[in-house]
């Protein structure tokens, strides 16, 4: 009789086990539907694109890891964005919005690059980009967003500006810094200052800010003398 119970413990272990595995499964798919909702949350809704809060934490995440020589940080604006509206709606000014998301996301999946949306008609790329072919590969993505889109009827023309900020000009700067130095050097590409590609500076990176934002940006305002 022992030695038959003893037979007999195993299977009871291997029947309590089999019937965990449902439990477990379903604990592993609520946990996959909590991220996806948490995921989907943190989304821009019209561009699909993440914000800059992840976008600061996959930079820092990069800064220090030996890719951070050929990490390119770039701000990118539509010109035009706000004749778009004024002159179609603001339907078409999202459409703009959407295709960019689109276009932007899609150049990020073919390479090492996060793409976010900042607000309005702004956005930001982290990318690692060999040295001997960024320019290159940031002037394709240019063109690439540059494409006409069409929305109801309508040929849409948009430019971009693009400012960028590689990490290795800027040692030990620190992701907002550099974030900085881009949207520097955006503003200077949209001004006519520099020509595009233009690649900012440490003075870029020590631009002075109002309010936090670059002097000059929608939304910034000088204090009262």
């Amino acid at each position: 009789m022992p030695a038959t119970g003893a037979l007999r413990q195993p299977t009871r272990s291997l029947v309590i086990a089999v019937a965990a595995v449902p439990l477990a499964l379903a604990a592993l798919a609520d946990n996959l539907r909590v991220r996806r909702q948490l995921d989907a949350a943190r989304r821009d809704p019209l561009s699909g694109l993440p914000g800059r809060p992840d976008l600061t934490a996959y930079t820092d995440r990069l800064l220090n890891t030996r890719r951070r020589a050929d990490l390119h940080l770039m701000l990118l604006d539509a010109n035009g964005f706000k004749a778009v509206n004024d002159t179609y709606g603001h339907a078409a000014g999202d459409a703009v919005i959407r295709t960019m998301g689109q276009r932007l996301a899609r150049w990020t999946t073919e390479r090492q690059a996060f793409t976010a949306r900042l607000g309005g008609d702004e956005f930001a790329v982290a990318a690692v980009l060999p040295s001997s072919s960024d320019l290159e590969d940031i002037a394709a993505l240019r063109d690439q967003l540059q494409q006409p889109l069409h929305h109801d009827g309508l040929t849409l023309q948009i430019d971009v500006s693009i400012g960028i900020a590689r990490a290795a000009d800027l040692p030990g700067e620190t992701t907002d810094r550099i974030l900085r130095a881009a949207d520097a050097a955006m503003y200077k590409v949209k001004t006519g200052d520099q020509a595009f590609p233009y690649l900012a500076t440490r003075a870029d990176a020590y631009t002075d800010t109002v309010n936090g934002r670059r002097a000059g940006r929608p939304g910034t305002h000088l204090p009262s003398a």
